[in-house]
Formats: C-alpha cells, sequence, structure tokens
C-alpha cells in the first residue's frame, strides 16, 4: 500500500485531466488544490467528493460522502482503493479546427450549387468536472488538449458542416461578401455548437471561423464571380458620376452666388438698384437704336424712352437723359428745294432738296403745296401730311 503525504498536482497547463498516481492513501494525507483546479476523490470506482482551491486533510470529516461507503478502521490504516483526479479549468485557448470535406449546398443569392471548405480557432474550458470525468475520461490518467479534440472530431465535422450549410441559407450569405461577415458568421455557429459541448462538460467559450475554402478555378464559380463583382463596379461608377455631378453643379450655383453678390456690392457702392440697371440698358440700346434710326422697327415710343433716359440721368450725372434731351430736342428739317426748283433771286437751277441756293446762299421758299417737314408735295388739299404726319400751314 502506498502512502502519500502530499498530494499536489504535477502536470501542464494544456492539460485537461491529470491523475495523481498515488492511489491508497491514508486519511491524513495533504491535499493541494490551485486557483485554476478542482480535484475529485475517487474510493473504490466511485466519484465522491469534490475539492476547490486551497489545502485539505482527506479524512473522513473532510469527506462526508467517505462515511456512507466505509468506516475508516482505527489506526488511521485505509483498507479501501483510493484515488485523486486534478481537472485544469484554464480556458485552453488557439485549438485548431478544420473541416475534412467540402460543405455541399445552394448559394442563396444566386441558387447555384457550391461546395466549400472551413477552418478556424476555438478555446475550451471545463464546465462539469464530475460529468467531464464520467462521460469521457473513465479509467485514463490523462486528458490533453489533442485528446479532447481527438474525440470531438467527429462532433466537429458533422456538425460544423450542417451547422454552416444552415446558417448560410437562413441568413442568406453570400458566398462573394461571406469574408466580411466572418464575425456574425461565426457567433451564428457557436452558438449552435455550445450545447452539443455542455453535454460532456465541456464549456466552448469561443469559436472562430477564419478561412473559408472557396471553389476558385471552377467555371460556374468563376461566371458568377465575374457578374457579381461587375454588377457592383456598375454600380460604383454610376454612384461616382452622380456625385460629380453633383460637386459640378454646386460648383457652378456658388460661381452664380459670387457673382450676384459682387454686382450687388458694386450697385450699392454706386448707387443703384437692379430695376434700375435694367432700365439704364434699355435706354442705351434706345440711343443705339435712334442714332441709327430704327425706333419704328423696335415698336419704341420717343417720349417713353425720353422718360426713361430721364429716370437714369438723375441717378448716373444725366449721362443719358442728354442723349435722350438730344434726339428729342432736335429742329425740325428745314424746307428744301423740289426737283428742277430754280432760285428767285438769281435764276440759278437749285439743287435738289437743297435748303439754300448754291449760287446766292438765298434761302428757299417752298410752296404751299409742299410738306414743310419732309419736303413731301402734296398732290390734293388736306390738314395733314400723308407721308409723315405734320400738321399742313394755310
Amino acid at each position: 500500500m502506498a502512502i502519500a503525504d502530499i498530494i499536489k498536482y504535477e502536470g501542464d497547463n494544456s492539460t485537461f485531466v491529470w491523475k495523481h498516481p498515488c492511489e491508497d492513501f491514508n486519511t491524513t494525507s495533504q491535499l493541494i488544490v490551485h486557483e485554476s483546479q478542482e480535484a475529485i476523490f475517487f474510493a473504490n470506482g466511485q466519484a465522491l467528493d469534490l475539492f476547490g482551491a486551497g489545502r485539505h486533510t482527506l479524512e473522513t470529516q473532510n469527506i462526508p460522502l467517505l462515511r456512507k461507503v466505509i468506516n475508516i478502521p482505527t489506526g488511521g490504516q485505509t483498507p479501501f482503493h483510493s484515488e485523486v483526479y486534478f481537472i485544469n479549468k484554464t480556458e485552453q485557448m488557439a485549438i485548431r479546427w478544420g473541416t475534412d470535406s467540402k460543405v455541399q449546398y445552394v448559394e442563396p443569392t444566386y441558387k447555384f450549387p457550391i461546395s466549400i471548405g472551413a477552418s478556424g480557432d476555438m478555446s475550451l474550458s471545463v464546465e462539469d468536472s464530475r460529468k467531464l470525468l464520467v462521460k469521457l475520461v473513465g479509467t485514463e490518467s490523462r486528458l490533453d488538449r489533442q485528446s479532447l479534440v481527438s474525440y470531438f472530431r467527429a462532433l466537429l465535422m458533422t456538425k460544423v458542416k450542417s451547422y454552416m450549410a444552415q446558417t448560410m441559407r437562413q441568413s442568406a450569405i453570400n458566398i462573394f461578401e461571406i469574408d466580411e461577415q466572418l464575425e456574425s458568421f461565426s457567433q451564428a455557429i457557436h452558438a449552435r455548437l455550445v450545447d452539443d459541448f455542455l453535454e460532456y462538460g465541456i464549456n466552448l467559450c469561443r469559436f472562430y471561423v477564419t478561412t473559408i475554402v472557396k471553389p476558385d478555378g471552377d467555371p460556374q464559380y468563376e461566371r458568377f464571380k465575374e457578374l457579381h463583382f461587375r454588377q457592383y463596379a456598375d454600380i460604383a461608377e454610376a454612384k461616382l458620376q452622380q456625385q460629380t455631378d453633383i460637386i459640378y453643379a454646386q460648383t457652378e450655383a456658388q460661381k452664380v452666388i459670387i457673382d450676384s453678390q459682387a454686382q450687388a456690392t458694386k450697385r450699392a457702392q454706386e448707387g443703384y438698384t437692379y430695376q434700375q440697371e435694367r432700365g439704364f440698358d434699355v435706354a442705351q440700346d434706345a440711343a443705339r437704336n435712334e442714332a441709327s434710326g430704327q425706333f419704328t422697327n423696335m415698336g419704341i415710343g420717343l417720349g417713353m424712352m425720353a422718360g426713361v433716359g430721364g429716370g437714369i440721368a438723375n441717378m448716373v450725372g444725366g449721362a443719358v437723359g442728354t442723349a435722350f434731351s438730344g434726339a428729342t430736342n432736335q429742329a425740325p428739317p428745314q424746307p428744301t428745294a423740289s426737283t428742277n426748283a430754280f432760285c428767285e433771286n438769281c435764276g440759278a437751277r437749285l439743287t435738289p432738296n437743297a435748303a439754300f441756293c448754291d449760287e446766292c446762299g438765298t434761302r428757299v421758299v417752298v410752296p404751299d403745296n409742299v410738306c414743310r417737314n419732309c419736303g413731301y408735295q402734296f398732290e390734293r388739299a388736306g390738314k395733314f401730311c400723308p407721308k409723315c404726319g405734320a400738321k399742313r400751314e394755310g
């Protein structure tokens, strides 16, 4: 019979379950359990009490369930078989996993069959020490990370592939956009796997899908891939053109606003309004047309234009008013000689339409039957000239 005075954990941090090599120790042995551990006492093949962190003396008072199995005889020697298992409760991280074959499913966006693989990392910790020992470890003396993953390999290969296909279909995850949704995709699969691990006393703390193996090179996959990215390229190009048009329109609008503000500042400095400026422009056009004899074609009365010019003249120094004053106050045309007329003073033949004789300088006397305004020769009696509308004398 082996006697152990001190029973403590002697494994490494990558081990989940470790059985102490000493067995059948007496009731005075000391059991030391670290903060990140638990210890389970076995007697005659039955898992009895569970010990937490601290130092424990293995005696009847500290193992109440032991009294139900056997009474310890006087002398402190134990006649029954006893064992202690240490369970590492730390979170074991960076445990690799990967599918052993491709996942077959129908792509939810474009509805074509596709095969993909996946791999990633996960972290595990012991949730229920007693359940893990009874359902998974059994009589093994050690359970490390590699052994645990091998136990769960079949579960991972079956469950993960099934959950991947279900999640992608239910969430309508596009195969060409799955890389940007790996976080939510991992969380969805993790939520489905938790209960499968808890059944064996293991807590699936974290589960990450880090790589999706796509069927690159497959003709059907490549065809839909090109279609997908060309569609988004067209949308991006259209959006860029729209933004360019908006920027151009804003720039042109800013130019108009700046020009308007500059013109308004100029008017304020020179002391006239927009309406007055427009009136000044009309007056200038009218003055030019008057000089070229186009008032009749414009249909603008001279009196009206003189009024406009007068209003502008009061504000800009009388320049336009002077121009219109010259146009409206011109003396009526002097009477002129008609064709084949002779000077009454010297008898010389007069130049047609002349107002004075070019020989002696005598003013031409216009007969009563000739208009003194325009020189038109009347054909019959009347009160007004039929050509220019001037009132006839006599």
